[in-house]
């Protein structure tokens, strides 16, 4: 209990760093409405009867800005604040990593929420977007934010563990991300890409939780263009307990206070 409410209390303190730093505000909760805004304008065509594409990108930006929220930003801020001295005071409070790791995951999971309710928003006034009126799908979409959020948490503390230093923190995690998200089904439609492409996204979280959240803003009838012609639901939440199983092990393995 007392790890879980220090861990409260540093989300808290969290939350009030990361507000103070008004270019990471900005950019963390604003670039994916400006990538909406850009495909949603460009691309206007219809992919299937009734689901346009803007639909479907929507999709795919909610499931990458988890990773962006998440795994893209824990792994370069935490190198950065190990490099900083900032770690290692924080060794020195009765502060243990797990504490810290939920702390982590309030920040990512607050900044994900108010992502999601900006571009909700912005798509259902500017692009139409079917927002989910069934309370099923919202318990769908729910599960999802949760796992996803926590799963991308930990696999960037772990990533940061990795990362020898913040100034390189940047040329290690963004290629990553990027190619993730390219052949993940977040920018094009996941069948439409390479089979070889498509078998090594199939590895990684960031698919399964995309299509998760096509199953939560597309009908139902566009199940049958996915791989398995279904939205695989069970196989979605295993696969993202394995990657929070997985990405804890190694966080905690891995994770340094200082560079020593």
């Amino acid at each position: 209990m007392n790890t879980l409410r220090i861990g409260f209390l540093r989300g808290n303190i969290e939350i009030k760093q990361f507000l103070r730093q008004k270019e990471s505000v900005v950019f963390t909760l604003f670039f994916p409405l400006l990538l909406l805004v850009i495909f949603g304008s460009v691309f206007t065509q219809s992919i299937a009867p009734g689901v346009k594409l803007s639909q479907y990108f929507i999709s795919g930006m909610i499931a990458s800005g988890l990773i962006n929220s998440g795994f893209q930003q824990l792994a370069i801020n935490i190198p950065t604040e190990r490099d900083n001295g900032a770690l290692k005071r924080l060794r020195g409070t009765p502060m243990s990593p797990i504490s810290f790791f939920i702390g982590k995951v309030i920040l990512v999971f607050l900044t994900m929420l108010i992502q999601v309710f900006i571009l909700l928003l912005a798509g259902g006034l500017f692009f139409h977007i079917r927002i989910p009126n069934d309370g099923t799908l919202w318990l769908r979409f729910i599960w999802l934010i949760i796992l996803g959020s926590a799963c991308s948490t930990v696999l960037g503390v772990a990533m940061a563990g990795i990362i020898k230093s913040g100034r390189g923190a940047p040329a290690v995690v963004t290629p990553i991300v990027l190619v993730l998200q390219f052949s993940s089904g977040v920018f094009f439609q996941y069948n439409s890409l390479p089979t070889w492409m498509k078998q090594t996204a199939a590895v990684f979280p960031l698919k399964w939780l995309t299509q998760g959240m096509r199953s939560v803003f597309l009908p139902d009838s566009f199940a049958t263009q996915e791989v398995a012609h279904s939205w695989e639901l069970g196989r979605i939440a295993l696969v993202l307990i394995a990657w929070l199983v997985a990405g804890t092990f190694l966080a905690t393995r891995s994770f340094k206070w200082s560079r020593q």
